[in-house]
Protein backbone atom coordinates (compact mmCIF):
# COMPACT_ATOMS: atom_id res chain seq x y z
CA UNK A 1 0.00 0.00 0.00
CA UNK A 2 0.96 3.63 -0.61
CA UNK A 3 0.40 6.05 2.29
CA UNK A 4 0.14 9.78 1.62
CA UNK A 5 0.48 12.13 4.58
CA UNK A 6 -0.32 15.82 4.84
CA UNK A 7 -3.07 18.39 4.78
CA UNK A 8 -6.58 18.21 3.37
CA UNK A 9 -8.18 21.59 2.80
CA UNK A 10 -10.77 23.43 0.74
CA UNK A 11 -9.72 25.61 -2.19
CA UNK A 12 -12.08 28.51 -2.82
CA UNK A 13 -11.79 28.86 -6.59
CA UNK A 14 -13.13 31.77 -8.68
CA UNK A 15 -16.26 30.93 -10.63
CA UNK A 16 -17.68 32.77 -13.63
CA UNK A 17 -17.01 36.54 -13.63
CA UNK A 18 -19.74 38.74 -12.20
CA UNK A 19 -20.92 41.99 -13.75
CA UNK A 20 -18.30 44.62 -12.95
CA UNK A 21 -20.92 46.77 -11.21
CA UNK A 22 -21.84 44.03 -8.71
CA UNK A 23 -19.79 43.65 -5.51
CA UNK A 24 -16.86 45.51 -7.02
CA UNK A 25 -16.51 42.99 -9.82
CA UNK A 26 -15.53 40.16 -7.47
CA UNK A 27 -16.04 36.64 -8.71
CA UNK A 28 -18.00 34.05 -6.77
CA UNK A 29 -15.76 31.56 -4.94
CA UNK A 30 -16.62 27.90 -5.39
CA UNK A 31 -15.41 25.26 -2.90
CA UNK A 32 -13.11 22.57 -4.30
CA UNK A 33 -11.60 19.83 -2.19
CA UNK A 34 -7.80 20.09 -2.16
CA UNK A 35 -4.46 20.24 -0.43
CA UNK A 36 -1.34 18.90 -2.10
CA UNK A 37 -1.11 15.55 -0.25
CA UNK A 38 -4.89 15.09 -0.43
CA UNK A 39 -4.74 15.50 -4.22
CA UNK A 40 -1.82 13.04 -4.41
CA UNK A 41 -3.87 10.45 -2.54
CA UNK A 42 -6.84 11.00 -4.84
CA UNK A 43 -4.65 10.68 -7.93
CA UNK A 44 -3.09 7.39 -6.80
CA UNK A 45 -6.38 5.98 -5.53
CA UNK A 46 -8.25 6.81 -8.73
CA UNK A 47 -5.56 5.01 -10.72
CA UNK A 48 -6.50 1.82 -8.92
CA UNK A 49 -3.58 1.19 -6.57
CA UNK A 50 -4.00 0.58 -2.80
CA UNK A 51 -3.67 4.02 -1.20
CA UNK A 52 -4.20 5.30 2.34
CA UNK A 53 -4.36 8.85 3.66
CA UNK A 54 -2.70 9.95 6.91
CA UNK A 55 -3.97 13.27 8.25
CA UNK A 56 -6.35 14.92 10.69
CA UNK A 57 -9.58 16.14 9.10
CA UNK A 58 -12.27 18.35 10.59
CA UNK A 59 -15.72 17.05 11.49
CA UNK A 60 -17.25 20.19 9.96
CA UNK A 61 -19.19 20.16 6.70
CA UNK A 62 -16.05 20.65 4.62
CA UNK A 63 -14.36 17.79 6.46
CA UNK A 64 -17.27 15.45 5.78
CA UNK A 65 -17.05 16.30 2.08
CA UNK A 66 -13.28 15.72 2.06
CA UNK A 67 -13.65 12.25 3.58
CA UNK A 68 -16.53 11.32 1.28
CA UNK A 69 -14.38 12.21 -1.72
CA UNK A 70 -11.53 10.04 -0.45
CA UNK A 71 -13.90 7.09 -0.18
CA UNK A 72 -15.34 7.76 -3.64
CA UNK A 73 -11.78 7.72 -5.04
CA UNK A 74 -10.92 4.38 -3.43
CA UNK A 75 -8.63 5.81 -0.74
CA UNK A 76 -8.38 3.94 2.57
CA UNK A 77 -9.03 6.13 5.63
CA UNK A 78 -7.97 3.75 8.42
CA UNK A 79 -5.10 6.13 9.32
CA UNK A 80 -7.30 9.23 9.17
CA UNK A 81 -7.86 11.18 12.41
CA UNK A 82 -10.86 13.46 13.01
CA UNK A 83 -11.22 16.62 15.12
CA UNK A 84 -13.68 19.41 15.83
CA UNK A 85 -11.24 22.11 14.65
CA UNK A 86 -12.15 23.91 11.40
CA UNK A 87 -10.93 22.94 7.93
CA UNK A 88 -8.02 24.87 6.42
CA UNK A 89 -9.11 27.20 3.60
CA UNK A 90 -7.11 28.39 0.59
CA UNK A 91 -8.46 31.28 -1.46
CA UNK A 92 -7.29 30.88 -5.05
CA UNK A 93 -6.57 33.67 -7.54
CA UNK A 94 -6.00 32.68 -11.19
CA UNK A 95 -3.93 34.67 -13.66
CA UNK A 96 -4.63 34.93 -17.39
CA UNK A 97 -2.81 31.62 -18.02
CA UNK A 98 -4.76 29.70 -15.37
CA UNK A 99 -1.85 29.60 -12.92
CA UNK A 100 -2.95 29.68 -9.29
CA UNK A 101 -1.90 31.90 -6.36
CA UNK A 102 -3.09 31.06 -2.85
CA UNK A 103 -4.01 32.88 0.35
CA UNK A 104 -4.24 30.43 3.26
CA UNK A 105 -6.33 30.43 6.43
CA UNK A 106 -4.61 27.90 8.70
CA UNK A 107 -4.78 29.11 12.31
CA UNK A 108 -6.12 26.42 14.65
CA UNK A 109 -7.20 24.11 11.83
CA UNK A 110 -7.51 20.35 12.08
CA UNK A 111 -4.82 19.12 9.71
CA UNK A 112 -1.90 20.75 11.54
CA UNK A 113 -2.79 18.86 14.74
CA UNK A 114 -2.21 15.37 13.35
CA UNK A 115 -0.81 12.91 15.92
CA UNK A 116 1.97 10.37 15.34
CA UNK A 117 0.25 7.11 14.30
CA UNK A 118 3.30 5.04 15.25
CA UNK A 119 4.89 2.60 12.80
CA UNK A 120 2.84 2.24 9.62
CA UNK A 121 1.34 -1.15 8.72
CA UNK A 122 3.75 -3.75 7.38
CA UNK A 123 2.11 -3.73 3.93
CA UNK A 124 3.03 -0.07 3.37
CA UNK A 125 5.69 0.06 0.65
CA UNK A 126 5.71 3.80 -0.12
CA UNK A 127 5.20 6.99 1.90
CA UNK A 128 4.57 10.37 0.29
CA UNK A 129 4.74 13.68 2.20
CA UNK A 130 4.86 17.37 1.42
CA UNK A 131 3.34 20.85 1.09
CA UNK A 132 1.90 22.50 4.23
CA UNK A 133 2.17 19.25 6.17
CA UNK A 134 5.93 19.76 6.30
CA UNK A 135 5.66 23.44 7.29
CA UNK A 136 2.90 24.02 9.83
CA UNK A 137 3.61 22.93 13.40
CA UNK A 138 3.04 20.81 15.34
CA UNK A 139 2.09 18.57 12.42
CA UNK A 140 5.35 19.17 10.54
CA UNK A 141 7.38 17.59 13.34
CA UNK A 142 4.98 14.65 13.40
CA UNK A 143 5.38 13.99 9.68
CA UNK A 144 9.15 14.42 9.96
CA UNK A 145 9.21 11.71 12.63
CA UNK A 146 7.18 9.40 10.39
CA UNK A 147 9.48 10.12 7.44
CA UNK A 148 12.64 9.23 9.34
CA UNK A 149 11.13 6.12 10.93
CA UNK A 150 9.68 4.70 7.71
CA UNK A 151 12.82 5.45 5.72
CA UNK A 152 14.86 3.52 8.28
CA UNK A 153 12.74 0.41 7.73
CA UNK A 154 13.16 0.54 3.95
CA UNK A 155 9.92 2.17 2.79
CA UNK A 156 10.15 4.06 -0.51
CA UNK A 157 9.94 7.64 0.79
CA UNK A 158 8.74 10.38 -1.54
CA UNK A 159 8.71 14.14 -0.92
CA UNK A 160 7.19 17.10 -2.76
CA UNK A 161 8.00 20.33 -0.87
CA UNK A 162 5.41 22.24 -2.97
CA UNK A 163 6.59 25.55 -1.50
CA UNK A 164 4.05 28.05 -0.20
CA UNK A 165 6.48 30.85 0.60
CA UNK A 166 3.90 33.08 2.30
CA UNK A 167 3.59 30.50 5.10
CA UNK A 168 7.33 30.00 5.63
CA UNK A 169 8.27 32.63 8.19
CA UNK A 170 11.98 31.73 8.32
CA UNK A 171 13.19 30.67 4.85
CA UNK A 172 16.76 29.94 6.00
CA UNK A 173 15.52 27.62 8.76
CA UNK A 174 13.19 25.83 6.37
CA UNK A 175 15.96 25.34 3.80
CA UNK A 176 18.19 23.85 6.50
CA UNK A 177 15.39 21.57 7.63
CA UNK A 178 14.73 20.49 4.05
CA UNK A 179 18.39 19.55 3.68
CA UNK A 180 18.13 17.44 6.85
CA UNK A 181 15.36 15.39 5.23
CA UNK A 182 17.31 14.52 2.09
CA UNK A 183 19.19 11.45 3.46
CA UNK A 184 15.77 10.00 4.32
CA UNK A 185 14.13 10.70 0.93
CA UNK A 186 14.42 8.27 -1.98
CA UNK A 187 12.39 10.26 -4.54
CA UNK A 188 12.09 14.04 -4.59
CA UNK A 189 9.42 15.46 -6.91
CA UNK A 190 9.73 19.22 -7.27
CA UNK A 191 8.91 22.06 -9.65
CA UNK A 192 11.47 24.33 -11.29
CA UNK A 193 10.08 27.30 -9.33
CA UNK A 194 10.33 25.50 -5.99
CA UNK A 195 13.84 24.32 -6.82
CA UNK A 196 14.95 27.89 -7.51
CA UNK A 197 13.40 29.05 -4.22
CA UNK A 198 15.03 26.29 -2.18
CA UNK A 199 18.40 26.58 -3.94
CA UNK A 200 18.24 30.40 -3.95
CA UNK A 201 18.33 30.89 -7.70
CA UNK A 202 20.51 27.95 -8.70
CA UNK A 203 19.80 26.14 -11.96
CA UNK A 204 17.24 23.39 -11.18
CA UNK A 205 19.27 20.59 -12.75
CA UNK A 206 22.40 21.66 -10.88
CA UNK A 207 20.43 21.83 -7.62
CA UNK A 208 18.99 18.36 -8.27
CA UNK A 209 22.48 16.95 -8.74
CA UNK A 210 23.50 18.41 -5.38
CA UNK A 211 20.47 16.83 -3.71
CA UNK A 212 21.25 13.39 -5.15
CA UNK A 213 24.73 13.73 -3.67
CA UNK A 214 23.03 14.27 -0.29
CA UNK A 215 21.28 10.90 -0.42
CA UNK A 216 18.24 11.25 -2.70
CA UNK A 217 18.07 8.46 -5.29
CA UNK A 218 16.15 10.46 -7.92
CA UNK A 219 14.79 13.97 -8.43
CA UNK A 220 11.85 14.44 -10.79
CA UNK A 221 11.58 18.04 -12.00
CA UNK A 222 8.23 19.36 -13.21
CA UNK A 223 9.06 22.05 -15.74
CA UNK A 224 5.74 23.43 -16.96
CA UNK A 225 5.65 23.62 -20.75
CA UNK A 226 9.11 21.99 -20.83
CA UNK A 227 7.72 18.73 -19.44
CA UNK A 228 9.33 16.43 -16.90
CA UNK A 229 12.95 15.47 -16.24
CA UNK A 230 14.56 12.97 -13.88
CA UNK A 231 18.03 13.35 -12.37
CA UNK A 232 19.55 10.35 -10.62
CA UNK A 233 22.95 9.87 -9.07
CA UNK A 234 24.11 9.03 -12.60
CA UNK A 235 22.96 12.45 -13.85
CA UNK A 236 19.99 13.56 -15.98
CA UNK A 237 18.88 10.33 -17.61
CA UNK A 238 15.40 10.97 -19.03
CA UNK A 239 13.00 13.73 -19.97
CA UNK A 240 9.60 13.88 -21.62
CA UNK A 241 7.68 16.82 -23.09
CA UNK A 242 4.42 18.11 -21.70
CA UNK A 243 1.28 17.10 -23.59
CA UNK A 244 -0.60 19.73 -25.59
CA UNK A 245 -4.04 20.39 -24.11
CA UNK A 246 -6.38 23.31 -23.59
CA UNK A 247 -5.54 24.40 -20.03
CA UNK A 248 -8.45 25.38 -17.78
CA UNK A 249 -6.22 25.84 -14.73
CA UNK A 250 -3.11 24.26 -13.26
CA UNK A 251 -4.54 23.42 -9.82
CA UNK A 252 -3.41 19.92 -8.82
CA UNK A 253 -1.13 19.36 -11.81
CA UNK A 254 2.02 18.68 -9.79
CA UNK A 255 0.05 16.64 -7.27
CA UNK A 256 -1.25 14.49 -10.12
CA UNK A 257 2.32 13.92 -11.31
CA UNK A 258 3.22 12.76 -7.80
CA UNK A 259 0.22 10.44 -7.48
CA UNK A 260 0.68 9.01 -10.96
CA UNK A 261 4.38 8.33 -10.36
CA UNK A 262 3.52 6.53 -7.12
CA UNK A 263 0.85 4.50 -8.91
CA UNK A 264 3.19 3.58 -11.77
CA UNK A 265 5.99 2.54 -9.41
CA UNK A 266 3.60 0.43 -7.33
CA UNK A 267 1.97 -1.21 -10.35
CA UNK A 268 5.36 -2.10 -11.82
CA UNK A 269 6.72 -3.47 -8.57
CA UNK A 270 9.46 -0.84 -8.27
CA UNK A 271 10.63 -0.50 -4.67
CA UNK A 272 14.27 0.31 -5.40
CA UNK A 273 14.67 3.27 -7.76
CA UNK A 274 18.19 2.22 -8.68
CA UNK A 275 16.66 -0.64 -10.69
CA UNK A 276 15.05 1.81 -13.15
CA UNK A 277 17.00 2.54 -16.33
CA UNK A 278 16.45 5.47 -18.69
CA UNK A 279 13.71 3.68 -20.63
CA UNK A 280 11.90 2.77 -17.44
CA UNK A 281 12.02 6.35 -16.19
CA UNK A 282 10.83 7.66 -19.55
CA UNK A 283 7.81 5.37 -19.42
CA UNK A 284 7.04 6.45 -15.86
CA UNK A 285 7.33 10.15 -16.74
CA UNK A 286 5.13 9.75 -19.82
CA UNK A 287 2.45 8.16 -17.66
CA UNK A 288 2.65 11.01 -15.15
CA UNK A 289 2.61 13.68 -17.88
CA UNK A 290 -0.49 12.11 -19.43
CA UNK A 291 -2.29 12.10 -16.07
CA UNK A 292 -1.37 15.74 -15.41
CA UNK A 293 -2.57 16.80 -18.87
CA UNK A 294 -6.03 15.47 -18.03
CA UNK A 295 -6.08 17.31 -14.69
CA UNK A 296 -5.19 20.71 -16.19
CA UNK A 297 -7.96 20.34 -18.78
CA UNK A 298 -10.47 20.43 -15.89
CA UNK A 299 -11.45 23.05 -13.33
CA UNK A 300 -9.87 22.48 -9.91
CA UNK A 301 -7.89 19.43 -8.87
CA UNK A 302 -9.67 16.56 -10.63
CA UNK A 303 -7.12 13.78 -11.24
CA UNK A 304 -8.04 11.14 -13.81
CA UNK A 305 -9.25 7.63 -13.14
CA UNK A 306 -7.69 4.55 -14.72
CA UNK A 307 -10.54 4.57 -17.25
CA UNK A 308 -9.82 8.22 -18.10
CA UNK A 309 -6.18 7.31 -18.74
CA UNK A 310 -7.16 4.35 -20.93
CA UNK A 311 -9.51 6.44 -23.08
CA UNK A 312 -7.27 9.51 -23.45
CA UNK A 313 -5.38 9.87 -26.71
Amino acid sequence: MIVVGGEALVDLVPGAPLDSTVDGGLRALLPRMGGGPYNVALAAGRLGVPTGFLSRVSEDRFGVALVDRLHASGVDTALLQRGNEPTTLAVVALDEKGSARYTFYTEGTADRLVADPGPLPEDVTALSLGTLGMVLEPGASTYETVLRRESARGVLTVLDPNIRAALITDPAAYRARFESWLPHVRLLKISDDDTEWLAEGADPVDAAKVWTSCGVDAVVLTRGARGLSVITRAGEIAQVPSRRVDVVDTIGAGDTVQGALLAWLYSNGVRDLSTLDADGWRTALEFAAKAASITVSRSGAEPPTADDMASAV
